[in-house]
């Protein structure tokens, strides 16, 4: 809800306070206590006063949602109540009842602060885009390349200005010089005419087109030599733009739209600041009297006249603006005290006549009158700021297009290899390695990790088993130290060799190493060289079993290994392209919290700098700047605080712009700054 909603729902509430009370007494005030029952049933059982009830609830829809009612509406409420008609009948005037009336002062109360509210938020709106266009010329006026810039920019504009006016006073010029000729040039028309018509007609047509070429030709030359006058004159009427450079000129002319910007922002501001503190002014009492309260009406009224007929002078310093508006106010010819013969049952009327004048001409009017100012001295249209870079575009536009044209085929392949890599890239180090995890997950054998074939392992074993039970049944002496071995002697070397174990071929390589000639002749030295090349092999394969068999225990954590670089590619393009094409809430928000802290530096310097009155309180200038940086930063706070902290930081915001003294609101702007702190930190 913003500081406009907020302000019309506080004096709505109000007028509800002071106004309900004498509508509910009825007509009689000394009338006894069980009567009033009976003389609020018979008032509202009138079609009239049902109607205007029915629109004071119209006038006051809209507050619950933080909304004020918009300017059309108001005035149709207005109309459909028939307060704006031309003045009634005396005998329907006096017809009228005591409740009737106080039904329509509610009414046109409503409505005052409804108006209020659309003036408010009027000058609000105004005020604020200011300051962008002063801090513009700042740029402009305290850096040369801006001013430098800034006088490129208008370059055009400053010679169709010199160009117009040369023209206006050469054309006003020959017309005077035609004027003072004329007399002459009829008289020696009238003295030739005859003779030429006593002549044939072909000669007369000849001797007539040959004049009219001759005039032309003289009145061109004529209008050529006061052109010359006029471009020579001018120049030197301009000597000091010839002493000074064309960026000082440009400079020149923004300091004084800028002095004059700053003037309509303090103008504006004073406006709000007295429209703050003295329109619909209840005073300090809880319950106005039910006549004072319809006064100050009046009075609020025309002061929003005056605010609007004054508030755009440029002419005028502040403390002239507030002398004209009290006075005006004071002086006003419409207010019920200064006229005697009004009567108080038309004194809705009148007030809802003038409210419904000031929505149809002075808010319209004003805002035309505005937009006229602002677009005169504000910053330089769009079309001004930017037709040097769309002229240099436009002029290289041929050249883009050649280029274009020329690399057209590169262009097309630059597009296709980029889609194939982009394509190429998802597939296969997003989709992929996904499928992989998922398989892995599953139990998919064939996405299990396999350094060795499954059965070879097996395999081998079974090999070397059958070559140390043979070469044990070959040499049982050796094996067991017998000449025979038995079923039971095997079936333990069985059992050893799966465990590791080939004693008995090692004992035949330790006899024929001994004699490695003999043995390798003679003896089972190759044979047991060939067995313990198969045990090594198996027990390699056996590493890598154990390898395989970890490798296969941690395959979901390299899948995810394979996923991650995939992953955090996409995501971080995704996070570009969203923060360049989507939603920047993160980087509005930033952009929100920097903005409050610059709207605090302004409050701060305000009260700083604030004129204050004897009883310390800040001068309507003063006051008008501080409610619209408050307004600022009301908005800018809804974005970054909780809705709970919200709640408190309008309240102390609230504090903050109430006329209770200058120390109670540099305490609350002080609180403002330590109690959320945190949050602007955060943020940031």
């Amino acid at each position: 809800m913003s500081i406009v909603a907020d302000q019309v729902r506080r004096l709505d509430a109000r007028i509800d306070r002071v106004s309900l009370g004498p509508l509910t007494l009825g007509a009689d005030h000394e009338v006894e206590l069980q009567n009033i029952d009976q003389v609020a049933a018979s008032a509202l059982a009138s079609p009239r006063v049902d109607e205007l009830l029915h629109i004071v609830k119209a006038l006051s829809s809209g507050l619950t949602s933080g909304s004020h009612l918009s300017s059309s509406r108001i005035q149709n409420l207005l109309v459909q109540s028939g307060l704006t008609e031309e003045t009634p009948l005396p005998e329907l005037l006096e017809a009228k009842s005591q409740y009737e009336t106080d039904v329509e002062w509610l009414l046109v109360g409503k409505a005052t602060v409804q108006t209020y509210g659309l003036l408010m938020g009027t000058l609000l709106d105004q005020i604020i885009p200011l300051s962008d266009d002063i801090w513009y010329w700042d740029e402009v006026v305290s850096s040369y390349p801006y001013g430098l810039l800034y006088t490129m920019q208008t370059s055009p504009l400053r010679m169709w200005k010199w160009t117009r006016e040369i023209y206006s006073e050469s054309v006003e010029r020959f017309k005077r010089l035609h004027l003072d000729q004329l007399p002459g040039q009829g008289t020696e028309v009238e003295e030739v005419s005859p003779a030429q018509h006593d002549e044939s007609g072909q000669t007369h047509k000849a001797l007539g087109l040959a004049s009219l070429h001759s005039q032309l030709s003289k009145h061109w030359r004529q209008f050529y030599d006061i052109v010359r006058q006029s471009v020579a004159q001018r120049s030197i009427m301009d000597i000091q733009r010839k002493i000074a450079s064309r960026v000082d000129i440009g400079r020149s002319e923004a300091r004084h739209k800028q002095a004059r910007l700053r003037r309509l922002r303090e103008l504006t501001a004073t406006g709000l600041g007295v429209l703050l503190d003295e329109g619909l002014n209840f005073g300090l009492s809880e319950e106005a009297h039910h006549e004072e309260w319809k006064g100050m009406l009046e009075r609020s009224v025309a002061l929003m006249d005056m605010i609007l007929r004054g508030v755009l002078v440029l002419d005028m310093s502040v403390s002239e603006f507030e002398d004209k508006v009290f006075a005006g106010v004071e002086e006003d010819p419409e207010l019920s005290i200064h006229i005697e013969d009004v009567n108080p049952a038309e004194r809705p009327a009148v007030l809802a006549r003038r409210l419904l004048t000031l929505l149809q001409d002075g808010l319209p009017d004003h805002r035309i009158a505005m937009t006229k100012l602002t677009r005169r001295y504000g910053r330089p249209s769009r079309l001004v700021r930017y037709w040097l870079p769309a002229a240099a575009l436009l002029v290289s536009s041929s050249t883009i297009l050649r280029i274009l044209v020329n690399k057209q085929q590169d262009i097309i392949n630059w597009v296709r290899d980029f889609g194939q890599t982009a394509r190429d890239f998802w597939f296969n180090w997003v989709v992929e390695p996904v499928r992989r995890i998922i398989g892995t997950i599953r139990h998919d054998d064939t996405a299990e990790i396999a350094i060795m074939s499954r059965d070879s392992l097996k395999a081998d074993r079974d090999s070397l088993e059958r070559m140390v039970v043979e070469f044990a049944t070959d040499n049982p002496d050796i094996a067991v130290g017998n000449s025979s071995i038995t079923e039971s002697e095997i079936a333990e070397i069985r059992s050893k060799v799966k465990a590791g174990d080939v004693t008995p071929v090692l004992k035949a390589y330790e006899k024929d190493i001994r004699r490695p000639v003999v043995g390798a002749i003679r003896g089972d030295l190759v044979r047991s060289l060939l067995i313990q090349v198969q045990k090594t092999k198996v027990d390699l394969e056996i590493a890598i079993s154990g390898i395989d068999a970890l490798l296969k225990s941690q395959e979901l954590v390299f899948g995810f290994v394979g996923l991650t670089p995939g992953v955090l590619v996409t995501i971080g393009l995704f996070q570009y392209l969203r923060t360049l094409f989507g939603s920047r809430k993160g980087v509005r928000r930033t952009r929100q919290v920097r903005r409050s802290v610059r709207v605090l530096r302004k409050i701060d310097r305000i009260l700083s700098e604030a004129t204050t009155s004897q009883n310390s309180l800040i001068s309507y200038r003063d006051h008008g700047l501080l409610v619209c940086e408050v307004h600022v930063l009301r908005g800018l706070a809804h974005g970054v605080l909780p809705g709970d902290v919200e709640k408190e930081f309008i309240e102390d915001l609230d504090e903050l712009t109430n006329l209770k003294g200058i120390q109670v609101q540099m305490k609350a702007l002080e609180r403002i700054r330590w109690a959320y702190a945190e949050w602007l930190s955060k943020m940031q």
